[in-house]
């Protein structure tokens, strides 16, 4: 019961972008039952920690059968890191730099993703923001989740006014 809920640790967003990008193509079920994996084998996600892997780690991660084994994902996932430093470098976090780029349409997220990340289509990018609460529409505004997200004041609800 997190999705939609604003996320205030930069290795929790760098967490929910690494298992939005292994999600394309799968379930979220399949992801869900193998977050604890990617934990353990992300190193809780550590951003300079992951950002330091090499090809010794590389091979590591594709032979861990708990998580998604494909090279261009765990390729993306570590590339994200080192560009989640070059982030905190100029902005100081990467939560003030999604922050700073707020608000935005969908499609301009879209722009600024694919020029900062890599493998960051469009639908990853539209999920990965609506779970950390910069995009609306995690929940209708008549569910009870809805309403507890409100309290927090998200970022998307900041931009509406």
């Amino acid at each position: 019961m997190e999705y939609g809920f604003p996320v205030g640790s930069d290795d929790l967003l760098f967490e929910r972008l690494v298992l939005e990008i292994n999600q394309a193509g799968l379930s979220w079920l399949t992801i869900l039952k193998k977050r604890e994996a990617f934990r353990s084998a992300y190193e809780g996600f550590e951003i300079d920690r992951v950002a330091c892997y090499g090809n010794r780690e590389r091979r590591r991660l594709m032979n861990d059968e708990g998580i998604v084994r494909n090279g261009k994902k765990i390729d993306a996932a570590i590339e994200n890191a080192r560009r989640v430093q070059d982030i905190r470098e100029g902005s100081g976090s990467l939560g003030r730099w999604l922050e700073s780029n707020h608000p935005r349409t969908p499609e301009e997220w879209q722009r600024l993703f694919k020029k900062t990340f890599v493998f960051t289509g469009g639908e990853i990018t539209r999920s990965f923001l609506l779970s950390c609460g910069f995009l609306p529409g995690s929940h209708d505004d008549d569910c009870p989740i809805f309403k507890r997200i409100a309290r927090l004041n998200p970022p998307f609800m900041k931009s509406e006014g």
